[in-house]
């Protein structure tokens, strides 16, 4: 009898990461590829097709790892804000902007006075900033010259799942970074969408995390053919619910390139509490959990963290070197000499 796997990816800012994992829940393997951001003078980009990719480069290293078995299921997570802006053919029409890039600071001002700080803030969850999809989105119209035979945006691992053969959905923890979804009615906000310029069908249906979207294409990934594809949702909420961390007393600490404390809570929230959340640098957003908001407190610790890594000059080899002394230091050893 084949064994049945599960394959899991994580789109993420520096690494895009993959494992394989058994029925019940045993990782088996792991794979991993670098991000492949080019710099701008703003920050980064990519093209969204080097996003497949990368996916599938992490992939197959996991699944090559395992020695027999078939992939019944794959799941995708990813950062949030960046995505791909395709036409209607499913092809991309302007560069991926990495959520950290400068670009869309202007617009966020714009929004603030067009359509009211506070009262974006009482519809999304999310602070006026240059961070959401909807400003990238308004920057990209009018300066991308590409960017106006967009029809359709996904979301990083939204389009990922598409690209291995999957339909086209949005999830609803990602959705919620976008700043084109009404938090509480969980639908697009039509105003948003007539203020950033965008046909009314930009985003797809949106759904929870987990939706089924279709089935893998044959070739892409070995022993994988035909596995169910899902959008596991944005990173830092998938993080808590492997950890665990998903009840209204718990607060997680997820440290990737940036860091959030996130918490689950039942909706609904107060809209002076929202307010008084936001204005301290909290969002709120629905969580990967069917049911539950997920509060997100972000900091760019993770980013600091890597480049004292540059500094000292570790690379990939390194980096796994350094990892495995850490781990093998004992208790109150005060520091690691490497």
């Amino acid at each position: 009898m084949t064994t049945e796997l599960l394959l899991g990816i994580d789109v993420g800012t520096t690494f895009c990461k993959a494992t394989v994992v058994s029925l019940e829940g045993r990782e088996l393997a792991h794979g991993r590829a670098r991000t492949p951001w080019r710099a701008v003078p703003s920050g980064a980009e990519l093209d969204p097709r080097a996003l497949i990719e990368v996916a599938l480069e992490a992939a197959r290293a996991a699944v090559t790892r395992v020695p027999g078995g078939r992939v019944i299921g794959i799941g995708v997570t990813s950062m949030a804000e960046t995505g791909a802006l395709i036409d209607e053919h499913g092809e991309p029409v302007a560069p991926a902007i990495a959520w950290h890039d400068a670009r869309g600071e202007d617009e966020a001002r714009q929004l603030a006075t067009e359509l009211g700080e506070e009262r974006f803030m009482r519809r999304t969850g999310l602070p006026v900033s240059r961070l959401c999809t909807l400003s990238k989105y308004r920057w990209l119209l009018a300066l991308h010259a590409g960017a106006k035979r967009g029809r359709r945006w996904l979301n990083v691992s939204e389009w990922v799942v598409y690209g291995l053969g999957g339909e086209q959905f949005a999830e609803l923890s990602l959705a919620s970074r976008t700043g084109f979804l009404d938090l509480l009615s969980r639908s697009w906000w039509d105003e948003a969408l007539a203020w950033a310029g965008a046909p009314p069908d930009l985003l797809p249906p949106p759904v929870p995390a987990g939706t089924p979207m279709g089935r893998a294409k044959p070739g892409l990934v070995e022993r994988a053919d035909g596995a169910v594809l899902s959008v596991g949702g944005h990173d830092h909420p998938c993080a808590s619910v492997g950890a665990g961390a998903i009840h209204p007393d718990d607060l997680f600490d997820s440290n990737g390139t940036a860091e959030a404390l996130v918490r689950a809570v039942q909706p609904p929230v107060a809209a002076e509490q929202m307010l008084r959340a936001i204005a301290g640098g909290v969002t709120i957003g629905w969580h990967v959990v069917p049911g539950y908001f997920a509060l997100q407190g972000g900091f760019l610790s993770g980013k600091a963290l890597q480049r004292f890594l540059d500094l000292l000059g570790c690379d990939e080899s390194g980096r796994a070197a350094l990892d495995a002394t850490a781990l093998a230091a004992p208790a109150g050893a005060a520091g690691l000499a490497v």
